[in-house]
């Protein structure tokens, strides 16, 4: 349940044809990895929506659980994800540990980053301007929305035990405004990202967590 709740955190139609898919896949591609692919780390503010399998059978009749936060990525794998509603919640990850702090339980849990790291790969491909994913997915281009947006589509090649497929909606201008997380029981995790602000330096310790005095650290699958 734990790890579930924390792929959550960290952790998005119709087909047009493979000629039409192909040929504009690669121009959209190319063009996100022009708007990310340099950037030497990033913010985002998103906005993540949990819609279970049951609310996805109403449509768009009942909305499912909000939160919002900020995102921080350093290439290749430190990320910082802080939830600022419903309540505070961190999870933090320098590429060997990942961190979930929960400060209204004055409990933290500390996970080899190796348990997440699918995961975190999927995370970094998508924050470095999906450079790498073509190695690890099926992509394809499903068309575009009524906005006009382009909606790809990612499935993990080998298949994944917990998620089904990613759908990223990226804009005319090849940003990312959207990663969908569809998972094997039929729910969707939504995250909505703002526009980002190119990060270049952070503070020395900012992809580390340090436990605060009276919080207890849970260590788990870890000897």
């Amino acid at each position: 349940m734990r790890r579930a709740v924390i792929l959550i955190h960290v952790f998005i139609f119709l087909f047009y044809g493979a000629s039409f898919a192909d040929e504009g896949l690669s121009d959209i591609l190319e063009g996100v990895r022009k708007n990310y692919g340099h950037l030497p780390g990033l913010k985002v503010d998103y906005t993540r929506e949990v819609i279970t399998r049951s609310m996805t059978m109403m449509g768009n009749k009942v909305k499912g659980d909000l939160a919002t936060g900020e995102i921080y990525f350093r290439p290749p794998y430190f990320l910082r994800l802080e939830q600022l509603s419903p309540k505070p919640e961190s999870i933090i990850t320098n590429g060997n540990t990942l961190w979930w702090y929960i400060p209204d339980k004055r409990r933290a849990y500390q996970y080899p980053s190796k348990d997440f790291g699918k995961e975190l790969r999927l995370l970094s491909d998508i924050f470095r301007g999906l450079s790498q994913v073509e190695e690890t997915f099926q992509v394809v281009l499903l068309g575009r929305n009524k906005g006009g947006e382009y909606q790809i589509q990612l499935s993990p090649d080998p298949p994944w035990q917990e998620i089904n497929r990613i759908v990223l909606i990226v804009t005319k201008g090849h940003h990312i405004r959207v990663v969908e997380i569809h998972n094997q029981l039929g729910g969707i995790t939504r995250f909505t990202l703002k526009d980002l602000s190119p990060k270049k330096d952070f503070d020395e310790g900012f992809f580390h967590f340090v436990v605060p005095e009276g919080v207890k650290l849970v260590k788990e699958g870890i000897q």
